[in-house]
């Protein structure tokens, strides 16, 4: 009889769980076994059964085994962050390297511009120059122009301030001209009626007096 091919998924059934970790697990130890033996390798192997019971096999010293295992570790980490760190290193001379050639086009395309070093420059490199020179000052051009427009706004604005302000101090002047002007007439006319009422006119209201004539 052909026995089926297990399919790899948990056990439902709680008593073959048990009974298929009992067989694996000693396959397991029996595997184990024979790979120290016939390859004369250092084998460390532990197991805890679904209810927590230890079981394990160590062709040597499980402690030993443990650490050499935990220094391998510590030697492989090391080895991988020194490899990363490397891969970072070079990266960032690459990117280094990327950058200083921009910057030598750059300062070369600077010194054409202030018109220096054109001594290997061909005809059409010139003419390309020239292009981007008239280019670059036509730009500037229209930046100047436009800065000169806000200028004359800014201005403009200011005067229509300034016109307001003289008008509005030109209308304060005017009242206290006329209040001072008012209050001058004022006072003259109040001088005037007072001196007026104090002269003697000579006139007499009422019965004439007698005057004693001298014999």
């Amino acid at each position: 009889m052909v026995r089926g091919k297990a399919q790899m998924r948990r056990i439902e059934n709680a008593t073959s769980r048990q009974v298929t970790f009992s067989k694996r697990r000693n396959g397991l130890l029996k595997k184990a076994f024979e790979l120290s033996v016939l390859c004369d390798a250092q084998v460390a192997l532990i197991v805890f059964s679904p209810r927590g019971k230890l079981c394990e096999f160590a062709s040597s010293s499980m402690e030993e085994t443990i650490e050499r295992y935990r220094n391998q570790v510590k030697e492989v980490q090391t080895e991988n962050s020194a490899t990363v760190e490397d891969v970072q290193l070079q990266n960032l001379r690459q990117e280094a390297e990327i950058m200083g050639n921009k910057i030598k086009v750059l300062e070369l395309s600077k010194r054409k511009l202030l018109g220096e070093g054109l001594g290997s420059s061909t005809i059409e490199e010139l003419q390309e120059l020239e292009h981007q020179l008239e280019r670059s000052l036509c730009i500037i051009r229209a930046r100047k122009m436009h800065d000169y427009s806000e200028q004359i706004e800014e201005l403009r604005a200011k005067e229509k301030l300034l016109a307001s302000q003289n008008a509005m101090l030109n209308g304060k002047c005017l009242v206290q001209t006329k209040e001072t002007t008012d209050e001058r007439r004022a006072n003259f006319q109040t001088l005037n009626f007072g001196e007026s009422s104090d002269v003697d006119t000579g006139l007499f209201i009422g019965l004439p007096v007698k005057k004693n004539q001298t014999r």
